[in-house]
């Protein structure tokens, strides 16, 4: 039984229906935890199927690391194959048909300390071996920023650690193995990734949440100067062929729009009003066909509802034809995920 998230009273005043039910979907950025930590403490599968079954069709789903669920014994660098384990039972029970149709965990990334260089070799092996056919790649969080306000990643990552020798000697591993990169950053960090991806053109990156413009702190009532900066950056990175967008993880607290400090939760239309430039940028640089919506639930939970969110999707994609719009909720994301 799914135990109610602690806001689920507020995000009850917001409530919709979804639009474009016939749309599939493979949501590829969402979690799983039991961490009391987390302002939503608990997320697995029954949580999930919750808001799977609101309303839209959503026919997969790829998990992305959250350190949850590691070793508490063996090698230091073994310890995050838990999480990969834990999610594969999750994904196997998806699949047994008895929870829906939908395949929750199709895909599963993992992490690694990509700075053990070669050494992180049988970490990815053993990754492989834990996922069932279902392991597709690796994220290392590197949010930083010199600003004491600004959170950086729980693994406190070093500043540049993508321009690290020894991150870039791991990381050199994920492409003979057909593996992913999936980064996490913020906005003025984009240039390293860029940096990145040119050193490794046959490797596939996907950027999450938009590069993680800021919006709090030093960088809050400067949403003109943070949008100028991360659109240049994004116009540089976007030459990569070998980097995808994800389009979505916007309404989290560090962006600043303070969703979950109002009195009821957004519409999808006032989500939209409120981020469209980002989307629609992104798209234009990238294209169609290297775009996908991404729930980041149960982050964004914090923000909206999952009907509200993927309604703001369908919003934002309206004048695309069918083809784009396939490829944009569902088609772009089985591909790269290879589900």
């Amino acid at each position: 039984m799914a135990v109610p998230s602690p806001n689920a009273d507020w995000l009850a005043l917001t409530v919709e229906e979804p639009l474009e039910p016939e749309i599939l979907i493979c949501d590829p950025h969402h979690h799983l935890w039991d961490q009391r930590t987390r302002r939503i403490p608990r997320y697995l599968l029954d949580e999930f199927l919750e808001d799977l079954q609101s309303g839209h069709q959503v026919g997969s789903t790829v998990f992305i690391e959250c350190g949850s669920m590691f070793k508490v014994d063996g090698p230091e660098a073994l310890r995050p194959i838990g999480e990969t384990e834990f999610v594969n039972g999750i994904a196997a029970m998806s699949a047994s048909g008895g929870y829906g149709s939908v395949r929750v965990a199709a895909g599963i990334i993992g992490t690694a300390d990509l700075r053990l260089g070669d050494r992180v070799a049988p970490v990815l092996d053993a990754h492989i071996r834990a996922g069932g056919g279902r392991f597709r790649g690796i994220r290392l969080g590197g949010t930083w920023d010199p600003h004491e306000e600004i959170p950086n990643h729980r693994t406190n990552p070093p500043e540049h650690l993508l321009l690290r020798e020894d991150f870039r000697a791991g990381f050199a591993h994920l492409g003979p193995l057909s593996l992913v990169f999936e980064v996490w950053c913020y906005h003025h960090q984009i240039p390293e990734v860029t940096d990145l991806a040119q050193a490794f053109p046959d490797t596939t990156i996907v950027l999450d949440h938009f590069g993680g413009p800021i919006g709090v702190g030093p960088y809050a009532g400067k949403a003109e100067e943070v949008f100028a900066q991360w659109r240049t950056h994004i116009h540089e990175l976007a030459s990569c062929n070998n980097v995808v967008a994800k389009l979505g993880g916007i309404n989290q607290e560090i962006n600043g729009f303070g969703w979950d400090t109002r009195s009821r939760p957004p519409t999808s239309q006032e989500l939209v009003d409120a981020s469209r430039r980002y989307y629609e940028y992104t798209l234009e640089a990238f294209g169609v066909g290297r775009c996908m919506f991404e729930s980041n639930f149960p982050v964004e939970k914090a923000s909206c509802s999952y009907t509200v969110l993927w309604n703001a999707f369908k919003r934002l994609a309206a004048d695309y034809s069918t083809a784009e719009k396939a490829k944009l909720f569902h088609g772009n994301a089985a591909r790269v995920y290879r589900l």
